[in-house]
């Protein structure tokens, strides 16, 4: 049973369910869950509440389906509040749309009844046991998700009746095969041009930029130098690694080896053949197949040629029957348990596992093997020295967060207590956290509300395998403008980039019309027939410039000039070559992209249209 359900929540619950516990759960009604609030909302949407709850609630569960689909990149990110709260905001308004949606449904009377609701919950996949709907696995999913069959149904009506109205909505687009055609046409469309870069680097010399220029740009776009909020942290660190420095003697290896011996002994394997008849639904049928081929071979009859001839296991049975070799505990019970009672070379009465009838042959026995303690005395003197230190940190690690706890306001008593000097990080902002330390829980500690202004020290954090680190501020930098100073090499250098950018536009633009009165300059262009939309052989720039360039006429060619990183081209557009062959595999697949992009519109319109016409606000907690 757990693991039927466990295979419908990794198939269709995926599909179906996951729709309806993240949508429905988290950005409709989980008001039933969580009683009534009387705290100020989050939003109230033309008069209906979205607590706080039915919020944090949502950012959770929006939380845990990021955490899915990013993995360990979503701790990184995670970890910067800033992103978390954007998050955040981000739920609320998809909260916002629905519930919208919701109250449009309702004035439009739209209703979905008792019968449609329950052909749904028969209907789903997931509920099912060979084809019919399965009431107890109905019941153990809704518990396995922590529903109640009755907040399931109310969740399963707004879901439904909400779908009702964007279904009417985003099903209603259509695309035309002409449109896709002449999409398709204009996308895989190819030009014929000429260019020509003047590099702005050999004017970046010549380039003169004074301080009042420097602080003139820096004064006018202070946003573009900010700075972000910065910690310095002490700490103290404890390591096994570092504490490994403790050696064992030989007699406490001597010890350890007498005591675990069977560490040190391979297990006995051995070499099986067999014959099978599988099972196929006529037990007595196989078993007596089964009692026919173990008379054969009580007959004289050979195993290996009846392994071919006989055995359902086609595999083996070109081999003899011979499978592997096998320790003790590999195979099923009742093969294992006639495996290791034969001796080499005996052949077993017949022996039936969930596979079927099984004769099996002992071929070979590879023995047991112990390693002499001579051979495994620098490894266990390795494991002692490494236990002993994983030991001592372990009785530090108490003591660590025990002091650190209990004097919150200082690492002094916590540095004694635990032998391990403090030390200091230097500046670090969330992007450039120090290598040893930069993991998803130490940059949320670090910046935490309880290191930065209550002043405390962290909670004990995990770097890693017995590695730990408890953190207090030692100083802090709020995000804010950068001092002029510290960015006054980056402005002049930007700006003397600025100028030389200038003197190659200036040096293309004469070129340009050069090429426009003659056709003639002393450069050479370089050819590019069938320039496609998408290439990366040239650079983007010039591509998107081709591609905005009108048709040349039949007298002129068009020619222009696109800004380069450093400098600018010249561009000669010399054809435009119309697509051909397109493929009934292209057109359908960008006519499902554009229905799909028109249902996004049309959602979003209506979306918007609710928005305009309804009173939604979003109060402040005092």
């Amino acid at each position: 049973m757990l693991e039927k359900i466990r295979e419908g929540s990794q198939g269709v619950i995926a599909k179906t369910i996951l729709v309806l516990v993240i949508l429905s759960f988290a950005f409709a009604g989980v008001s039933s869950y969580l009683g009534t609030n009387t705290g100020t909302p989050a939003a109230i949407v033309n008069g209906d509440n979205i607590t706080n709850e039915q919020l944090e609630q949502a950012f959770q569960n929006e939380k845990g389906r990021l955490k899915q689909q990013f993995g360990e990149m979503f701790d990184t990110l995670s970890a910067d509040e800033n992103y978390m709260n954007g998050i955040k905001k981000s739920v609320l308004e998809r909260m916002v749309s629905d519930k919208l949606i919701d109250q449009a449904a309702v004035d439009l009377g739209l209703r979905v009844s008792d019968d449609q609701i329950k052909k749904a919950i028969f209907a789903e996949q997931a509920f099912q046991t060979d084809g019919k709907f399965d009431n107890e696995r109905y019941l153990a999913v809704l518990r396995q998700l922590g529903y109640q069959t009755a907040n399931f149904r109310t969740m399963m009506r707004t879901d439904m009746t909400r779908r009702q109205l964007v279904m009417a909505v985003v099903g209603s687009e259509f695309v035309l095969d002409g449109e896709a055609t002449d999409i398709a046409k204009l996308q895989n469309q190819t030009r014929d041009i000429r260019y020509l870069t003047v590099d702005s680097t050999p004017f970046v010399a010549d380039a003169k930029v004074s301080d009042e220029e420097a602080k003139t740009y820096f004064d006018n776009n202070k946003a573009r130098f900010n700075s972000p909020e910065m910690v310095s942290l002490e700490y103290v660190e404890l390591n096994a690694a570092d504490m490994a420095t403790e050696d064992a003697t030989e007699e406490e290896a001597k010890a350890y080896y007498d005591e675990h011996k069977a560490l040190y002994q391979t297990a006995e394997k051995r070499l099986a053949a067999h014959i099978l008849i599988a099972a196929a639904g006529d037990d007595s049928a196989e078993k007596a197949k089964a009692d026919a081929i173990e008379t054969k071979l009580a007959n004289g009859e050979d195993f290996a040629k009846l392994a071919e001839t006989e055995s359902d296991d086609k595999f083996s049975g070109k081999n003899g029957g011979q499978l592997d070799w096998f320790e003790k505990g590999v195979m099923d019970p009742e093969f294992d348990d006639a495996l290791f009672s034969l001796e080499k070379g005996q052949t077993s009465k017949v022996v039936k596992t969930k596979f079927g009838y099984h004769v099996i042959k002992l071929l070979d026995v590879q023995a047991s093997v112990a390693q002499s303690f001579a051979d495994a005395k620098a490894d266990i003197l390795k494991d002692l020295k490494e236990k002993k230190a994983v030991d001592a940190f372990f009785s530090l690690q108490s003591k660590l967060a025990d002091t650190s706890y209990e004097i919150p306001d200082t690492l002094t008593e916590t540095s004694e207590a635990v032998n391990v000097p403090v030390k200091t990080t230097a500046m670090f902002s969330r992007n450039n956290v120090p290598q040893q330390f930069n993991t998803p829980d130490f940059v949320r500690a670090a910046f935490s509300e309880q290191v930065i202004e209550e002043g405390m020290n962290s909670d004990v954090i995990e770097l890693g395998g017995n590695h730990v680190v408890v953190v207090r501020l030692k100083s802090h930098k709020p995000a804010g403008t950068m001092d002029f100073a510290d960015v006054k090499d980056a402005i002049v250098n930007r700006l003397k980039q600025d100028k030389a950018n200038d003197v190659a536009r200036v040096k293309a633009t004469e070129y340009m019309a050069k090429l426009k009165a003659d056709d003639t300059i002393d450069a050479e262009l370089t050819t590019v027939k069938a320039l496609a939309r998408l290439t990366q052989d040239t650079d983007p720039a010039i591509v998107e410039k081709a591609f905005k360039m009108p048709v040349p006429s039949d007298s002129k060619v068009s020619i222009d000039t696109a800004k380069l990183a450093q400098g600018y081209a010249i561009v000669v557009l010399d054809g435009v070559n119309k697509a051909t062959n397109i493929e009934a595999d292209t057109l359908a697949s960008l006519k499902q992209r554009l229905s799909s992009q028109y249902s996004e519109a049309n959602y979003r319109a209506v979306i918007n249209v609710l928005k305009v016409q309804g009173k939604i606000e979003y109060p402040v907690a005092e």
